[in-house]
């Protein structure tokens, strides 16, 4: 399984014991989107995420082949007309992460909260778009292959049923409906990952037209470095096509956040981010031996950055395969197995409470399933990572810098961030790969400091034309948790085709940014957290460091609510 995972279990459902046998939903409704892509969908009731009862949800399945079939949900926008509004696609890497991480976690409407309650998110994306979240391959999230009566062993085997029973000799709690576990039945790499997710999005935009009428933009991190480019290249090249019965898709902004673009200089990040010149929390985390070792993994003679440029010079499966185990095990891992901190967040140490993921146990519940018209449980099994790593796919440049190159060529606005407290895919291997793409200007702009709404300096950015490149301050891998406003106004800054820095107006094709060369900027350790937090911790975005636990805030919550009833005459305010 690749590294790019956020972690999740290997089948949620059964390792929460809510796993359950799915009753197919009844009530779908079927239609035909563009390009004949078969839809099934519904209304879901106001409440189950969004919690405006004025803004509408629906959620469903694009039929996109046989035995493929796609999850969507959809959130329209809170703030404006949703029949005006652009829409963005969300999708999240992996390969084999659900979407359902950015929309509970990060940006959707919605997070769910410790006591297993759904919760308000005034930051979401929808503010400002329309909203797709799409678990995409097959077998990722809630989309499925064939859905199977099975349990679940102790080695992660999905083992099916002949019935909706559960045997004696299995874990009641691991017994559901799950995809059929094939590798043959989901993609195995990025470039054929592309035509489903384009069919998905034929699907979605011929059954719903009026909410694709306006601008289309793409949102993704992580692995996402990988889909975007490809992704969408594949969207320009369809367009050219004029293939009878297929909308024309008006892409207008990609957006990647801490993206894994280029193995061969992502992989050499790893050492500049922990040893030379290191981070910017000033924390050196090896001592020499381990530097030394460090050093001679990446650099040394076969190892893993030979291997990277054999799999390039080659391109065979098993080459790669190879070259992606070696760095993965040998680079990359070492801070995991030295150091017992969250990749993801080197501020903090493991199991880290943050992101939020209590939402796994609400996805499978009978409620939830009914609510979406799920076909399965919610998983988050090895498959699409075992079918990418059969191929190698992730020690691949798969052409994502030239792709990000070929976008810029057709006016597309391409927007790349990355919190600076990843170590997964860190902000010095982003800054790299925004080099190595070498848009028009962008050698000759500088960074400037990114101004939001509340005047807090959260990050900073070098922009050239439609190009721009953002560090964001004191976030992890997973930045719309850690920096929600700042994310939000990024975003809408960003399809809007306004300037980064301040998205006061549109920006011409020769804007650049007037700064230094280099962004220099030092937290230090003041944030670092030197013990294992507790799972009922909260995060305080504005002091960027733990804050109370759930309990507290309920209390608190409860405290600011008999205020407000008390103040506004009797008028009580949810």
């Amino acid at each position: 399984m690749s590294s790019f995972v956020r972690p999740l279990l290997l089948v949620a459902a059964a390792s929460h014991g809510l796993a359950q046998f799915v009753a197919p939903p009844t009530t779908l409704k079927e239609v035909t989107g563009y390009a004949g892509v078969p839809v099934r969908y519904k209304e879901v009731p106001a409440g189950t995420c969004e919690l405006n009862p004025d803004v509408k949800s629906y959620s469903g399945y694009a039929d996109v082949a046989e035995d493929q079939h796609i999850f969507w949900w959809f959130f329209e926008a809170r703030n404006q007309d949703p029949s005006e509004a652009p829409l963005t696609v969300w999708i999240n890497g992996g390969p084999g992460s659900s979407s359902m991480i950015g929309l509970f976690e990060e940006l959707g409407p919605c997070g769910v909260d410790y006591f297993g309650k759904v919760y308000n998110n005034p930051y979401s994306w929808s503010n400002v778009s329309n909203m797709l979240f799409i678990d995409q391959p097959t077998q990722v999230g809630f989309s499925y292959s064939k859905p199977v009566n099975a349990w679940v062993s102790d080695d992660g085997s999905v083992v099916s049923l002949p019935d909706a029973t559960c045997p004696d000799y299995a874990d009641e709690s691991s017994c559901g409906t799950y995809s059929y576990p094939n590798v043959t039945l989901t993609a195995n790499s990025t470039t054929n990952a592309a035509p489903n997710f384009w069919k998905t999005l034929q699907g979605f935009m011929g059954a719903f037209p009026k909410y694709s009428r306006n601008g289309f933009h793409f949102a993704t991190e992580s692995y996402g470095g990988h889909y975007a480019p490809v992704f969408n290249a594949y969207i320009e090249e369809q367009n050219e096509k004029k293939i009878p019965g297929a909308k024309e898709i008006q892409l207008e902004t990609v957006l990647i956040g801490n993206g894994w673009y280029d193995p061969i200089i992502q992989y050499q990040a790893y050492y500049n981010f922990t040893v030379f010149p290191g981070n910017t929390y000033d924390y050196a985390p090896f001592n020499a031996s381990i530097e030394s070792q460090f050093y001679n993994n990446l650099y040394g003679p076969g190892n893993c950055l030979d291997r990277l440029n054999d799999c390039k010079a080659t391109g065979l499966n098993q080459v790669c395969r190879n070259a992606d185990s070696f760095c993965a095990n040998l680079v990359e891992s070492v801070y995991d197995n030295v150091l017992g901190r969250d990749e993801y967040d080197m501020r903090e140490l493991v199991p880290d409470p943050f992101p939020y993921g209590f939402y796994n146990d609400y996805l499978n519940t009978e409620e939830l399933q009914s609510a979406i018209g799920a076909f399965i449980n919610f998983t988050s099994n090895n498959v699409v990572g075992e079918a990418f790593d059969n191929t190698g796919d992730d020690a691949r440049e798969m052409g994502t810098i030239e792709d990000i190159r070929y976008l810029l060529s057709k006016g597309i606005t391409v927007a790349v961030y990355a919190g600076d407290a990843d170590y997964n895919c860190n902000w010095l291997g982003g800054e790299a790969v925004a080099e190595e793409i070498a848009a028009p200007g962008f050698s000759q702009a500088g960074y400037v400091d990114l101004v939001t709404s509340d005047n807090v300096t959260h990050g900073q950015v070098k922009q050239a034309g439609k190009f721009s490149f953002t560090r964001i301050y004191e976030s992890g891998h997973e930045v719309p948790f850690y920096q929600p406003l700042a994310a939000l106004e990024y975003f809408e800054r960003a399809i809007k085709g306004h300037d980064i820095q301040t998205g006061k107006g549109p920006i011409s094709a020769d804007y650049l940014t007037k700064g230094t060369k280099k962004s220099t900027y030092r937290q230090g350790n003041s944030t670092m957290q030197w013990e294992v937090l507790p799972a009922n911790a909260t995060y305080d975005t504005t002091t960027n460091e733990p804050g109370g636990t759930w309990t507290e805030q309920a209390v608190l919550m409860k405290r600011s609510m008999k205020k407000s009833f008390r103040s506004r005459s009797g008028r009580r305010v949810r």
